[in-house]
């Protein structure tokens, strides 16, 4: 399809304007890179074409699919510049693609796979059943909430948590760099998963201890993760509901990018357990992105994508200043700051004491 300059007659509109039009169009097909990248990923094609280049036909024959057909996937990849093409015929990855490697630290593909598991992509095709209604379209696809439709499933679950350990490692070392820790003993962190949050808490900090706490599935595969970072002896992990109860004792909560994933009275409800089991003097610390005011029209695409991706499959939102302030309120905190953005993905602090502190 060719996107052409309008003509128009003396004293008619000219229409839109070509690059407008062009720029609208790319982004309403973004869906196809979408799928473009997803297909490189579940075939590791980045993971073959790691060691050197490959013909069509030899990466076929790796990865058991059509060639004539894998190879307008490739050509699709050289577009966005994931592959490149050479004279001979030969695909080689870039440093884009490496990114999509399976076995590089830092790499993007266990952030990828759990979104196009798909229930999540049909999920997004009732994108406009959320809109209208406020409520996640994934619980109309899966008959049943988002967090449920991984557990039910051991390796979509595995996906799942495997992407949110590598959100926890990236931003556990910035944590640890930005929040003083030094006259902490024991954190507790909720909702944490394997552990990657935790482990690396430890590794910066020797003399802290913690508290790894969340549902059975969510810390099966805690012990190997903390050993692996050598700090299992520093930690104990515990398995539960916290929006029930937490491990009492600790001197600082960690809450991170689970407060977004749930409406008002459950955030209510999770950050008043953990005031109740807090130390003397202890504090929350919630790590999420916090959005600007409404009034604020310079939202970051980052938050935006988020935002909307929390509307599809939870019942959680970003929240702004006012809002946590809020939230902390009703659970019987009081906010005492809120730090700067910390790591790529600008999650931030928000500390919390007792209301009566």
């Amino acid at each position: 399809m060719t996107l052409t300059e309008p003509s128009a007659s003396p004293g008619q509109h000219p229409g839109a304007d070509p690059m407008a039009a062009a720029h609208l169009y790319r982004l309403a097909f973004g869906f196809v890179h979408s799928q473009v990248i997803h297909a490189a990923a579940r075939l590791r094609l980045p993971d073959e074409l790691a060691a050197r280049p490959l013909t069509t036909g030899e990466l076929a024959e790796r990865t058991g699919t059509h060639a004539p057909t894998l190879r307008r996937l490739l050509r699709a990849l050289a577009s966005i510049g994931v592959v490149e093409e050479s004279a001979s015929g030969t695909f080689r990855l870039t440093g884009v693609g490496e990114a999509l490697r399976s076995d590089v630290p830092g790499s993007v593909r266990p952030m990828l796979m759990p979104y196009f598991d798909e229930v999540i992509w049909a999920s997004w095709g009732k994108f406009l059943d959320s809109v209208r209604t406020g409520l996640p379209s994934v619980e109309t696809v899966a008959g049943r909430p988002v967090f449920e439709h991984f557990a039910d499933d051991p390796e979509k679950g595995a996906e799942f948590h495997a992407a949110m350990a590598v959100s926890a490692a990236a931003e556990a070392w910035s944590l640890a760099r930005s929040y003083d820790f030094a006259e902490v003993e024991t954190v507790v962190d909720v909702g944490g998963g394997s552990g990657a949050l935790l482990a690396g808490l430890l590794s910066h900090h020797a003399h802290l201890r913690g508290v790894l706490f969340d549902t059975p599935s969510g810390v099966r595969d805690a012990p190997a993760r903390l050993a692996a970072a050598g700090v299992a002896d520093r930690c104990v992990i515990e398995g539960g509901d916290f929006f029930t109860s937490v491990p009492a004792g600790g001197d600082r909560y960690v809450i991170k990018s689970v407060l977004h994933d749930w409406d008002d009275e459950s955030c209510a409800a999770l950050v008043r357990r953990c005031g109740e089991a807090m130390a003397e003097g202890g504090r929350v610390l919630i790590v999420e992105i916090v959005a600007p005011p409404v009034a604020d029209t310079g939202t970051d695409p980052f938050l935006a994508v988020s935002d909307l991706n929390l509307l599809v499959l939870t019942r959680g939102r970003e929240r702004t200043e006012a809002e946590f302030a809020g939230l902390l309120a009703s659970a019987g905190l009081r906010l005492m700051g809120i730090g700067e953005p910390i790591g790529y993905s600008g999650y931030r602090v928000i500390e919390a004491c007792a209301a009566d502190e």
